[in-house]
């Protein structure tokens, strides 16, 4: 998406140092260093990197459109993002929101620090202590070191979808789901916005009805807008490109070492060449807890198989997923297929 600013550049030229001031300051930042100290993991070598994307649902600027009485934020998707040393291949692992976890002690935005929890779930590490503490306690789990994380809400993600005309995806069967207000048949579909945003809320009109399925139909959905993106010729149209550039500076908040236009252009460059084709997305490892069906716990043997491959730049076992419930069963979407 950064790509787009470089449409206007090259078509513009004299309109450089505005089109650039004006995207920097669009940008929301946390300082990760500042907030975390330097008790976190080493940094990968030889060129691989870790991204931490966060999906959060805060529903500010929404006016009550996505339910009334939800305060705050919580990390409800989580993907680390692993590029390997090529930056041609990636991995993709979700976190599921509700894996108990050791949620590790985190500093308040506000001032103050939280103490840590056992058996804390997952995404209350944000409500806690913000995305900062959620880039801890993934780094605590996974002995790897987030060289940047990517958040998104549900306003700035909705605005991103249109922006970019929309996303192609196929439905192997029907999907409807009340409290997301999805509805869709079977077939090819191509989701704006506000129905890519019902897709990637979805879990009761898809398997058990936990997040486990709607990471699922999320995994795809990012394959899916993998495909997109590549599709949009930042060139072809540079007024629209900057307008994409511009959608997308205001809907994401990142780290502050990446909180800049052309660092934000340096990323795209380096993930342009990795396909779908090119990205395994898988699930942490997890069975259900017997106490409470609601919540799931690491598998502790598989997970360390996963984090241990990424640590060392290596794809992750075929079988590490094997037991886990989060590796069961079908999903309903393929990406691809304009209606």
């Amino acid at each position: 998406m950064a790509w787009g600013a470089l449409g206007l550049v090259l078509a513009t030229g004299g309109g450089l140092a505005y089109a650039w001031q004006h995207l920097d300051g669009n940008i929301a930042s946390t300082d990760l260093d500042a907030a975390l100290g330097g008790d976190r993991p080493a940094a990968q070598r030889g060129g691989a990197q870790n991204i931490l994307l966060l999906g959060s649902d805060s529903r500010a600027g929404t006016h009550g459109a996505y339910g009334s009485g939800v305060a705050g934020a919580r990390a409800d998707t989580a993907m680390v993002l692993h590029v390997d040393k090529s930056h041609r291949k990636a991995s993709v692992v979700s976190i599921p929101r509700d894996t108990l976890v050791e949620r590790p002690a985190c500093p308040k935005s506000g001032g103050g620090s939280a103490p840590g929890a056992r058996q804390a779930m997952f995404n209350s590490s944000y409500a806690v202590g913000g995305p900062a503490c959620t880039v801890k306690t993934v780094e605590q789990m996974s002995g790897l070191r987030m060289d940047h994380y990517l958040e998104v809400d549900f306003k700035g993600f909705r605005k991103l979808v249109d922006e970019l005309g929309g996303v192609d995806l196929t439905t192997r069967t029907a999907i409807k789901d009340h409290n997301s207000g999805l509805s869709l048949t079977a077939g090819k579909h191509r989701l704006d916005g506000e129905q890519s945003l019902a897709l990637v809320r979805t879990r009761h009109g898809v398997g058990d009805g936990s997040d486990l399925g709607r990471i699922q139909l999320q995994q795809a959905f990012v394959k899916a807008l993998i495909h997109r993106a590549h599709a949009v010729d930042p060139l072809g149209d540079p007024a629209q490109s900057y307008a994409l550039a511009d959608t997308a500076t205001k809907s994401i908040r990142t780290d502050s070492e990446l909180a800049s236009a052309g660092k934000l252009l340096g990323l795209a460059k380096d993930l342009d060449g990795i396909s779908p084709e090119r990205t395994r997305m898988l699930t942490l490892p997890v069975t259900y807890d017997a106490r409470d069906a609601g919540r799931v716990l690491p598998l502790d043997k598989a997970s360390d198989q996963v984090w241990t491959a990424l640590r060392h730049d290596r794809p992750v076992p075929a079988d590490a997923t094997s037991s886990s419930v989060g590796d069961q069963g079908k999903t309903p979407l393929s990406s691809g297929g304009r209606a």
